[in-house]
């Protein structure tokens, strides 16, 4: 009951967002970019939380920002340094506990998508740091599974502060320049929805595209 109250809140946070956002702003005010900072953080740095908005808050902040509630600039570098951040926490955490955590039956890590990030590196190799961030739940576990492949970590580095960098910048500065376009303030739950979609697009590509190949 308590798990199926978090997913309803969640999913309700995400489709939602602009509404639960500028609460958060007027309630906690300079706050926000510490709870901004944590969840871009563990979003990316966690292999337990995949679930956390990432492209969809990025892009509902960026259109805060244009309103004035938010200071764009504060808000791109803060974001940064928390998604390189997690980034090198979740390659860390795979590097010294990835495989007894894979292992380990009461951790609730869904092996799939493990499985499914580690086709994409062995078919892009270290650009799939810079290509999964913007690929929900790829995002999350490329660095992990970085780490248990111990790949190494100045190359790594690169690719997450690259990826790091251009990622937030997209979805940040997209919301900052298009969220205030009157369709989109007045569809943005469907505009939200439509940010999810197009991310997840690439998934589905590869997962059809491999059908296919079993096929053929």
């Amino acid at each position: 009951m308590i798990v199926m109250d978090i997913i309803k809140f969640l999913i309700d946070f995400i489709i939602h967002i602009d509404v639960h956002l500028g609460s958060i702003i007027s309630t906690y005010g300079l706050v926000t970019y510490v709870i901004l900072f944590l969840i871009i953080f563990m979003e990316t740095g966690l292999v337990f939380t995949p679930f956390l908005p990432g492209d969809s808050l990025l892009f509902a902040a960026g259109a805060f920002a244009a309103l004035g509630s938010l200071n764009i600039w504060m808000l791109f570098f803060l974001m940064v340094i928390a998604a390189i951040l997690g980034d090198t926490a979740n390659y860390w955490i795979g590097y010294f506990f990835g495989k007894k955590i894979v292992a380990h039956p009461k951790i609730p890590i869904d092996e799939s998508h493990i499985e499914e990030t580690q086709k994409f590196f062995n078919k892009h190799g270290g650009k799939t740091i810079i290509m999964a961030r913007f690929m929900p739940f790829i995002r999350t576990f490329a660095p992990f599974v970085a780490g248990v492949g111990r790949m190494k970590y100045q190359q790594f580095f690169s690719y997450n502060v690259i990826g790091g960098i251009t990622w937030v910048a997209i979805a940040t500065f997209a919301g900052y320049f298009f969220g205030n376009i009157e369709f989109v303030k007045k569809n943005f739950s469907l505009v939200i929805f439509g940010v999810i979609i197009i991310s997840l697009i690439p998934i589905f590509i590869e997962i059809l595209k491999r059908k296919l190949n079993t096929k053929a």
